[in-house]
């Protein structure tokens, strides 16, 4: 593998000369110069909104410039689609998957531009094809497997494999490993040193920091459409990251002070779950978790821990084979998804674009998705208790919107997040789940997150999130709760070592 001198003297193969983009009367990039090397990565960083997805659209061929000049190996080009890209050896992987669950893993990767035999398409030749790819990538499942049988992180798995089917000269990643387990993001990184060695170019985006940084050549911050820094990884820390991208002085907060907390709402006693994926499994063992009301307890551990089936379990999904759980005292044990809402406990799913949010529908509409029942009188909807929710709600939550009766999708990712956490405060919870409520979101929009949830702990709320991420960890949390291979393997306070909580997760510590 090349060295950090080698990587920073590369040949630059893509550039954006002066990118302008307009959408109406907002300018998404505002001049912006940036360089792709042969053999290296290059990280791009920066908040919701700074402009990198729109700046990754327009080297893909997703979208066309205002003004500005895109020039690959030393002569201008025009990209006017997807595939004018791809026949210049540049792939994108969107943030948000884009397979189609109902069709297979061979047909996702190959969906477009199906291989061609004498009677049709030559299946037999797509599945050796795609058994090779999966086999690179160390997923061990059959071509023929429905996308939709598949975990998330195996899907992005799938959407990785299928990037590196059409042989990139340069891939662009943007947020590659927002679903993967520890163990394969490690096997990334394995594929992009091949990639590098072969000389292939990467574009790397992602607002895991540190994990960039393990992978980063060449850094690159934008801000408000704007280049605000570029250097080499030998000239960069995270400190470096983080005041380039929003500023001095910034950090996730720290668990909230000042109020009582009460007795125990949320009781966990022996639970052991049963692992959808191998029944004769237990994927949570004998746990036992108390919550009291205004306390924040982080559950940290690696994917595949137990974090997501314990809290899931908590709000009436997978198999309970053992244990009991209970809340403010009554026992959950037979109670529907729908009655523990009544009850008062709210699931902030992982995924909010698959179990979080109905894409076609508005922002207003979202947010009073599960508190429908409060505005029906005899059946009758009052619209005009729904919007002064929604008008509480979003001012609550610090929605940005012009306009709440918009599509979901006119939201960035963090304020997407923030619809999600306001649907499930809407129901008035007693507790308050978080399944990796800052995946997929920029770190200023994350502060407002932990912010929100440190100040609805404040005023009496228990609030129980997960993470993989240890510095999320050590932020809001009063206590943080070690998951190892679905048992609790240590308890810390605030005032842990980063460290100590990585070992008792099985983690190796690395940056």
């Amino acid at each position: 593998m090349r060295g950090a001198g080698a990587a920073a003297e590369a040949e630059v193969v893509l550039e954006a000369r002066d990118i302008v983009k307009h959408y109406g009367a907002t300018r998404a990039l505002k001049g912006v110069n940036f360089s792709v090397h042969r053999g290296s990565v290059t990280t791009l960083f920066g908040e919701n909104g700074a402009g990198k997805s729109t700046l990754m659209k327009i080297l893909s061929g997703v979208e066309q410039p205002t003004s500005g000049t895109i020039v690959l190996d030393g002569e201008p080009v025009t990209f006017a689609d997807t595939n004018r890209a791809r026949e210049h050896g540049i792939a994108i992987i969107h943030q948000e998957l884009s397979l189609a669950p109902n069709l297979s893993i061979r047909d996702n990767i190959f969906l477009g531009r199906e291989i061609s035999g004498p009677t049709g398409v030559d299946f037999a030749e797509e599945n050796r094809q795609t058994a090779e790819l999966l086999e690179g990538m160390r997923l061990d499942a059959d071509p023929t497997t429905p996308v939709g049988d598949l975990r998330v992180g195996q899907q992005q798995i799938v959407e990785i494999a299928r990037a590196l089917s059409i042989d990139a000269r340069i891939l662009i990643m943007d947020e590659p490993t927002s679903a993967l387990a520890a163990t394969e993001v490690e096997i990334l990184f394995g594929i992009i040193a091949d990639l590098k060695a072969r000389g292939v170019s990467l574009v790397y985006i992602s607002h895991h920091l540190e994990e960039a940084l393990r992978v980063t050549d060449h850094a690159v911050v934008l801000r408000d459409g704007s280049m605000t820094a570029r250097s080499t990884r030998a000239e960069i820390d995270l400190g470096w990251i983080v005041r380039h991208m929003v500023g001095e002085n910034f950090d996730l907060g720290s668990p909230p002070e000042g109020h009582e907390m009460t007795e125990p709402v949320l009781q966990v006693q022996n639970l052991s779950i049963r692992d959808p994926d191998v029944p004769d499994r237990a994927v949570v063992d004998d746990l036992s978790l108390d919550v009291r009301g205004g306390e924040i307890v982080c559950l940290y551990g690696l994917m595949g821990a137990g974090r997501t089936e314990l809290l899931e379990a908590v709000a009436g999904r997978g198999e309970v084979i053992a244990g009991s759980i209970r809340y403010r005292g009554e026992q959950l044990h037979d109670e529907s998804i729908g009655r523990r809402i009544e009850m008062g406990i709210g699931l902030v799913p992982e995924d909010r674009q698959r179990d979080g949010l109905v894409q076609t529908m508005s922002i207003a509409h979202n947010l009073t998705l599960a508190s429908i029942r409060q505005f029906l009188t005899r059946g009758l909807l009052s619209r005009r208790k729904e919007a002064t929710l929604v008008e509480r709600i979003v001012k609550d939550v610090t929605v940005k919107t012009s306009d709440p009766s918009l599509g979901i999708g006119s939201l960035s990712g963090g304020n997407q997040q923030k619809v999600v956490i306001g649907k499930v405060l809407a129901t008035v919870p007693g507790v308050l789940l978080l399944d990796e409520p800052s995946r997929g979101i920029d770190i200023g929009a994350k502060a407002e997150v932990f912010g929100l949830l440190a100040e609805y702990a404040r005023q009496g709320l228990a609030v129980v999130y997960s993470t993989s991420e240890v510095e999320e960890s050590l932020s809001i949390a009063h206590r943080i709760i070690v998951l190892h291979r679905g048992r609790i393997s240590a308890e810390f306070g605030p005032d842990a070592d980063k460290e100590d909580i990585m070992a008792a997760s099985g983690e190796s510590v690395t940056v």
